[in-house]
């Protein structure tokens, strides 16, 4: 492992805060006639050693209502306004930690004169019970950067509109983006921005 990334800090193991354990995890991703696509790993915490209050304050993390998500299919259908969907990738790793979060070294994977170490989180990772309030925190204040504005009702909805009568409508559904609008040029950009 690295010592030091925007993810993680190797620090000396801390003598009031507890340390929470990590494990791989392996998944085959499959084609759909059966054929292994590819493998995929993943260092995961193990959340379920956390503490409230301690080791997290806030996990609530807004989703998307059914109905919402309805309304936009709906809406883009009698505009006729293209719907497009993006799968973000390794969401929740992006998310940045208010709470000082501290996980072991894994196993094998020791870095050599530093086992007694621990590293220190800067992001979160998968299995943290924050995880998802810290990405959806992240996503929240990109698109109030970007100029969108949030409904009052629906914390996941977002528009945005131009000075030429663009808009463009926007969802977030835990780790998926759904968005339509009647401006081509916004929603390209809107793409171009998500990558």
């Amino acid at each position: 492992m690295i010592e030091k990334n925007n993810t993680w800090e190797l620090v000396e193991r801390p003598a009031d805060k507890p340390v929470i354990g990590v494990k791989w995890v392996f998944k085959t991703m499959l084609n759909l006639d059966g054929i292994v696509q590819k493998h995929k790993a993943g260092l995961v915490a193990k959340g379920y050693a956390q503490k409230p209050r301690i080791d997290y304050n806030e996990t609530f993390a807004p989703v998307a209502r059914l109905d919402t998500i309805r309304t936009l299919i709906a809406l883009a259908a009698q505009k006729g306004w293209k719907l497009f969907q993006l799968d973000v990738k390794s969401a929740f790793l992006n998310g940045v930690l208010d709470e000082e979060v501290y996980v072991e070294q894994h196993e094998g994977f020791e870095l050599k004169n530093a086992s007694h170490k621990v590293y220190k989180l800067r992001k979160a990772l998968y299995g943290l019970k924050q995880a998802p309030r810290a990405w959806y925190s992240e996503i929240d204040a990109y698109l109030s950067m970007c100029k969108f504005k949030r409904s009052i009702s629906e914390a996941t909805l977002y528009t945005r509109s131009d000075n030429e009568g663009g808009l463009i409508i926007v969802s977030i559904y835990v780790d998926d983006i759904v968005y339509t609008g009647n401006c081509e040029r916004m929603l390209t950009e809107f793409k171009r921005e998500m990558m």
